[in-house]
């Protein structure tokens, strides 16, 4: 299980990840990567992934639980989750596959991000997902490294604690 010892006082809302985020606002979010990507994103800033669920953007959830399980393909010893500070601008609702929207919700209908609520059914785990179009939009925090722990802390769950590059 990934833990965040962050228990800093922020200006910005910390919302659940049920709660439909608002237009314009400003969020604490995650994204899930690997360290060397990781590195190069601190280094340089996000880019936009070539495709995924919506499309083109940058996928970021608000739910640690979710942004800890990327790369998939990785062990978990070698993921790093960013902590971002993301302005959502117009957000849009997607929460079915084939959604009029589902590709067009920037390049035709102007949104800054895609949000698929929990549950919905768009998510295999269930856990909610944003996408984001422009990577200018979202600052790292901090980085959250796993904590040394014994072998097997994955399935036993681990936690995490922030550090640095």
């Amino acid at each position: 299980m990934w833990a965040e010892d962050d228990f800093e006082p922020s200006s910005d809302p910390c919302l659940k990840s049920y709660m439909e985020p608002r237009d314009g606002k400003w969020y604490i979010m995650y994204h899930g990567t690997s360290r060397a990507a990781a590195e190069q994103i601190m280094a340089n800033g996000f880019r936009q992934s070539g495709g995924g669920m919506f499309g083109r953007g940058v996928y970021v959830s608000r739910d640690l639980q979710k942004a800890s399980r990327y790369p998939l393909e990785l062990p978990e010893r070698e993921r790093v989750v960013l902590k971002l500070r993301v302005n959502v601008g117009r957000v849009k609702k997607i929460d079915y596959q084939g959604h009029p929207m589902q590709f067009t919700w920037h390049t035709e209908h102007g949104y800054d991000t895609a949000w698929c609520p929990p549950n919905c059914g768009m998510v295999k785990s269930g856990l909610e997902e944003d996408c984001v179009w422009d990577p200018r939009r979202i600052t790292v925090i901090k980085a959250i490294h796993p904590k040394p722990g014994k072998s097997g802390a994955a399935a036993s769950g681990s936690s995490y604690a922030f550090g640095s590059y």
